[in-house]
């Protein structure tokens, strides 16, 4: 199993959820999250005076699926939250070593 952790730009969650979601995702977590990579964050403007903004608003979203469509669920995160310009986000793939659903006591893929 893997667990795939994508940050990607706050407008674009529905997009990728409806994407995952055509695969066969059923469940995720999304947390709101605040950060900055090569982007350094940006200045903006409110009632004539400019501020700097270091920590961007983004969203952090998790899932954990099988490793044989790890691969497929990258590209479809990658492929619906890009939009071409700075900022579109980073996806990480982890290696899950066991997952328990605590209801059922069921273990590995079948939790999911």
């Amino acid at each position: 199993m893997k667990l795939i952790k994508a940050i990607i730009k706050p407008h674009m969650l529905e997009e990728v959820k409806e994407a995952l979601a055509e695969l066969g995702i059923t469940g995720m977590t999304v947390y709101e999250v605040k950060g900055y990579g090569r982007q350094k964050g940006h200045n903006e403007l409110y009632r004539g005076a400019e501020y700097r903004i270091d920590f961007v608003p983004k969203i952090m979203m998790e899932v954990v699926v099988s490793s044989d469509i790890a691969a497929k669920v990258v590209k479809t995160i990658n492929d619906s939250a890009k939009t071409g310009k700075i900022g579109d986000g980073k996806i990480f793939v982890i290696p899950v070593e066991e997952s328990v659903r605590i209801r059922t006591g069921e273990t590995g893929i079948e939790s999911l």
